[in-house]
């Protein structure tokens, strides 16, 4: 579940060492310290979480999706789940004995905004859980890196997905987890990855290079590297072809989810089999979108009209 605080500076960041504008993982007691810091704040509540947050954005449009994940017998769990099936989102969803994870975000001024991740029970989360009949029946399996440090877990994943014939896309989610886990990621994206999302930050720790150079690199070891550069669009990048995304003209209030919904918005494209740059154009409409509202959803009272540009964008 997502915790979302207005921060009036960024004097809390430095007092509990939260790199701004990155996530960071917390355990219980610290994650309990940054609530006690930020009770003065106003809050908002959500149910989150990166893969969470696309497959919303993907059911919204119309596609069928199923979600696999953990949670605790407690009332965030019970809302989670909830929420899944209002949404006609197929959960698997496996109960774990820690609380269910949240992410603290805390959201400045200019609409950046700074994870504290307590995984929970999230992270309880084993390869021995996972099966092949949870793959039965889908096309494509999206994963959040925000979860790549469980290495056993994310390869038994994508193996799985690739035996039973999907399409596997995955979302760096920060460039701190890119950091700790840049080997392991280069291993899988070349084995087992087709779709890679990566925003300008993750991009440069995963390649060490700027964003056009840092595309041509992740096209070499995957099918389609999408690199977001915010306000200025983004690149959607194979082997073969290169497409500059224009990012549409937006008001940002919270820039939360922003990626989330471009990875939906990209998704669902493919999923309609639209070339990459349509693709790459209903990712930023979702992406921008989204940062125009607080929080990492798009609110329901904005979806019909969404979808009518969706169609606009489609049959132009």
């Amino acid at each position: 579940m997502d915790i979302i605080f207005k921060i009036d500076n960024d004097q809390i960041l430095n007092e509990f060492g939260l790199p701004r504008g990155s996530m960071t993982l917390v355990d219980a007691a610290k994650a309990k310290n940054i609530l006690d810091s930020t009770r003065k704040f106003e809050c908002e509540i959500a149910a989150g979480g990166s893969a969470s947050n696309t497959i919303h954005g993907l059911s919204n449009l119309g596609v069928h999706c199923g979600y696999i994940g953990k949670i605790g017998q407690d009332h965030y769990g019970k809302l989670f789940e909830k929420e899944l099936i209002s949404k006609h989102i197929t959960p698997t969803l496996l109960y774990g004995i820690n609380p269910t994870g949240t992410a603290i975000t805390l959201l400045s001024g200019d609409a950046e905004r700074t994870f504290a991740t307590y995984l929970g029970a999230a992270v309880e989360m084993e390869a021995g859980e996972l099966h092949p009949n949870q793959f039965n029946g889908y096309s494509y399996f999206h994963v959040e890196g925000y979860l790549v440090q469980n290495h056993a877990l994310i390869l038994k994943a994508v193996q799985l997905a690739k035996e039973s014939g999907l399409m596997v896309s995955i979302d760096l989610a920060s460039f701190t987890t890119v950091e700790a886990n840049r080997d392991f990621l280069k291993e899988i994206i070349e084995k087992y990855v087709d779709i890679v999302f990566a925003n300008e930050e993750e991009a440069k720790s995963f390649t060490g290079q700027a964003p056009e150079t840092a595309a041509n690199i992740l096209s070499e070891q995957c099918e389609i590297a999408i690199v977001k550069i915010g306000k200025l669009g983004s690149i959607v990048q194979t082997k073969a072809k290169r497409f500059a995304v224009p990012a549409i003209s937006a008001v940002p209030k919270d820039t939360t989810g922003a990626g989330d919904l471009y990875a939906a918005g990209f998704l669902y494209g493919l999923s309609k089999n639209y070339d990459f740059e349509l693709c790459g154009k209903i990712g930023s409409l979702l992406g921008g979108k989204v940062i125009e509202v607080y929080g990492a959803r798009i609110k329901e009272d904005n979806w019909p009209g969404i979808k009518q540009e969706v169609f606009r964008l489609t049959t132009a």
